[in-house]
């Protein structure tokens, strides 16, 4: 009896030694996994993202803690699913909201273009408006300093011909009282002739 009662304590002890460390690689599998979650939840930019998928995660982990030997590897393969599958949910919603802000910077710098797309079309449409307007200007002071000018040489044309009208005038007058000295010099000359005659006759 002492033999098998020494026998049975020997294997009882084995068995006993034997089981420690699958316990302990069952808690470092746990933690494991549940430090991966941590992760998620120290990351900011998935801290507050997949929360019912990291619930499902950690309710599997917490299964796998307790399920029994023969249960155990089944767990531990759902526990790794529910983490594996909770940081993928976790990156893509982080991905996709990364992309939604590219998505929103990319409308407000196209929106920002387009406003000062239109900014400088406006500012060239006052420049050439301001512009068209010197030139109206321009066009309306040269056409009134034209008209000026052609009236000036309308009055210039006009004196020119009063003048040239006194001229011929007073150049008919001095050739008409030219005329009037040539016979009136011609009629004396005349005269002395005649007188001249008589004497000669006496």
């Amino acid at each position: 009896m002492k033999i098998q009662s020494t026998v049975l304590a020997i294997a009882l002890a084995t068995s006993l030694l034997a089981a420690v460390p699958a316990y302990a690689a069952e808690d470092a599998a746990a933690i494991e996994l549940s430090q991966q979650l941590n992760a998620l939840d120290a990351d900011s930019e998935t801290a507050s993202l997949a929360a019912y998928e990291r619930l499902q995660a950690r309710q599997a982990i917490a299964a796998m803690a307790t399920a029994r030997s023969s249960q155990y590897d089944a767990a531990y393969y759902v526990a790794q699913r529910r983490v594996r599958i909770a940081e993928a949910a976790a990156r893509t919603e982080a991905m996709q909201r990364q992309i939604d802000r590219l998505e929103r910077e990319r409308s407000e710098l196209i929106l920002e273009a387009s406003r000062r797309d239109a900014a400088q079309a406006r500012a060239e449409a006052e420049r050439l408006r301001i512009q068209t307007r010197i030139q109206a200007e321009e066009a309306a002071r040269l056409r009134a300093q034209a008209t000026s000018s052609t009236e000036a040489m309308q009055d210039i044309e006009s004196a020119l011909q009063n003048v040239a009208g006194d001229q011929a005038a007073k150049l008919r007058a001095a050739r008409e009282r030219e005329a009037e000295l040539a016979r009136q010099e011609a009629e004396l000359l005349r005269e002395v002739e005649a007188g001249s005659d008589a004497s000669d006759d006496d």
